[in-house]
């Protein structure tokens, strides 16, 4: 009889455990298959679940962008989600308990998918990354999660990560052992570099806006390693890439045609670059000058107010002085003590 209330006691433990990890789990909600319309939108730009993917995350615009790998090996924009809310201000994360969303380029693995995350479902971006660590940049638990609530992290409606989360799970199940989310301020776009050229993060963006310049001109994400404190890419496939960077630290390191593409949208944006920061600026004078005209005419509207003012109260001062004369006088009082006549 004791083995026996003992045998039901052992199984009520392991029933409240395996309770408790279903509960952990939730409703299963990570394993949610992707809908036969994004399966159907995927087939139809030469895709599929399995594919590869990558993820470029812009925070002026409060974009997460997904791409998927086609058939023909290069990547396509399969989907714009908007993001909910990010943590901070423009530029990378510095240090535990900054609330600043990282910027860079960073690798994710299966290991940093978060099928329990109490933001509904979450994958950490894996900060600080090497590039971070070089720079003693400390943090954790960075992700990007559902549930619109944000303290360091990019935030989703749970609808778009949960399409977001079975992406990557299916990019996963088809062999790709991880896949690359880009990190940037804003788009790289002339324009946008040379409206925060004088920031103090300038510098680290005009590196990360090689990466993000590859990626244009290639199609394909770069594989990225540091290089004297500095982000350096390279085509996966070059040969002798890592001996490369190591030696001269160069920008990219790719086949000629790769190399020749990115060469030039490089120049072309530096020149359009320069030509945005002298349009701001002619643009700033010119609208400090008519600030400037502004204010001297509201001082010459009011020197001109107050000297009419200053004209009425004297000639009204002037008109009603005679009457000064006709006001009746009042008779002198005799001294104390002095005799009247």
């Amino acid at each position: 009889m004791l083995r026996k209330i003992v045998l039901l006691a052992i199984s009520l433990v392991v029933a409240g455990v395996l309770a408790s990890c279903s509960a952990l789990e939730g409703d299963g909600r990570h394993l949610t298959p992707l809908s036969g319309a994004t399966k159907s939108r995927l087939a139809a730009m030469g895709s599929s679940p399995q594919a590869a993917m990558m993820i470029r995350i812009f925070k002026e615009e409060s974009a997460l962008e997904v791409w998927k790998q086609t058939a023909g090996g290069s990547y396509k924009l399969f989907q714009t989600y908007e993001i909910c809310t990010w943590s901070g201000e423009l530029g990378p994360k510095f240090y535990e308990g900054d609330r600043q969303a990282p910027e860079g380029f960073y690798t994710i693995t299966p290991g940093l998918m978060n099928p329990n995350s109490n933001y509904y479902l979450a994958f950490n971006l894996g900060f600080p990354n090497r590039y971070d660590r070089t720079h003693g940049r400390t943090g954790s638990h960075l992700m990007v999660h559902g549930a619109c609530s944000s303290a360091g992290c990019y935030a989703m409606e749970d609808e778009q990560i949960a399409e977001i989360y079975a992406l990557a799970r299916e990019s996963f199940t088809g062999g790709n052992r991880s896949f690359e989310v880009q990190i940037f301020p804003f788009r790289m776009t002339p324009d946008n570099m040379a409206k925060h050229q004088s920031s103090e993060h300038i510098d680290f963006w005009n590196n990360i806006k090689q990466g993000y310049d590859y990626f244009e001109v290639a199609s394909t994400p770069p594989a990225w390693d540091v290089c004297d404190g500095r982000y350096v890419f390279r085509q996966p496939s070059a040969v002798n890439a890592t001996a490369s960077m190591a030696g001269s630290c160069q920008a990219v390191v790719a086949d000629p045609t790769i190399v020749s593409a990115f060469q030039a949208r490089q120049s072309a944006d530096a020149a359009a670059i320069q030509s945005a920061i002298v349009q701001l600026a002619d643009a700033e004078a010119a609208a400090a000058e008519a600030e400037q005209r502004r204010l001297n005419a509201e001082a010459e509207m009011a020197a001109r107010g107050e000297a009419i003012n200053n004209a009425v109260d004297g000639f009204f001062g002037t008109l009603f002085s005679p009457l000064d004369a006709l006001a009746p006088s009042q008779p002198e009082t005799a001294p104390q003590g002095t005799p009247q006549g």
